[in-house]
């Protein structure tokens, strides 16, 4: 079960897209962030998912918040599916130990090896503001982050 509203969201720090270190308690500082975890790099529903979001980053810039993606795929992986795809915002490899931050957010699926379709939004002061989640196969409606952004700008 993904972290729930009112949780304190584990910092973590993992590598970009880049092979560059970020820690959330780093992008905290510059404000709020939503944290949108998928499966599988390359994966149909993933790409849609993402070019979705990268299209509609003026939503998540009115509310000032930081759009960060998070994958189990290598660094390789995601620059590549990256580049390919046109994304703008930071991809996190989950890589190794494998899953360790998707698990802390209760967003791991044993079964698949593989992080859920769950979206965390974390206030500036580190807590979850909301969170939601959609089953593997199925896409996130982009009106859930409008919801939950609202959310975040109500605390």
């Amino acid at each position: 079960m993904v972290l729930a509203a009112g949780a304190l969201a584990p910092d973590f720090t993992l590598s970009d897209q880049f092979g560059a270190e970020v820690a959330l308690s780093e992008l905290l500082l510059d404000g709020p962030v939503a944290l949108v975890f998928v499966p599988f790099a390359f994966s149909r529903i993933c790409t849609a998912e993402f070019a979705e979001l990268s299209a509609s980053q003026g939503l998540f810039a009115e509310h000032s918040v930081r759009l960060i993606g998070v994958t189990v795929d290598s660094v390789w992986t995601l620059r590549a599916w990256a580049e390919h795809e046109g994304f703008e915002f930071p991809i996190l490899s989950d890589f190794w130990p494998h899953g360790a931050v998707s698990r802390a957010y209760g967003a791991f699926v044993e079964r698949t090896g593989a992080a859920s379709r769950a979206s965390v939004l974390i206030g500036r002061d580190g807590l979850v503001a909301a969170s939601f989640e959609s089953p593997v196969g199925e896409a996130r409606p982009l009106a859930d982050y409008g919801d939950a952004l609202r959310a975040l700008a109500a605390e």
